[in-house]
């Protein structure tokens, strides 16, 4: 089990920027689909107070719920990039 999770919606561009950057990294995650409506979007609400998409939980650094892509990106690049070229 990963300690990333990403709340995402399929054919979303800002989702799909975020899981192309886990992607380059190579960081396994746990996507988890959102329902289209908003108004049905519970789970994520209740993680991150909001019903926006990409949302990314990242346990293992305390991030209980980082909204916006741009953000997620550099947190991403920032947090996991040294470790992919230090082998």
């Amino acid at each position: 089990m990963s300690d990333l999770t990403l709340y995402t919606l399929p054919g979303c561009p800002f989702c799909r920027k975020v899981e192309r950057k886990l992607d380059e990294l190579g960081l396994e995650y746990e996507p988890i689909e959102v329902p289209r409506s908003h108004a049905a979007r519970d789970e994520v609400r209740a993680v991150s107070g909001q019903t926006g998409v990409p949302v990314l939980v990242d346990e293992a650094h305390g991030v209980d719920a980082m909204p916006e892509s741009d953000d997620i990106v550099a947190y991403l690049e920032r947090t996991y990039g040294e470790q992919t070229t230090e082998a």
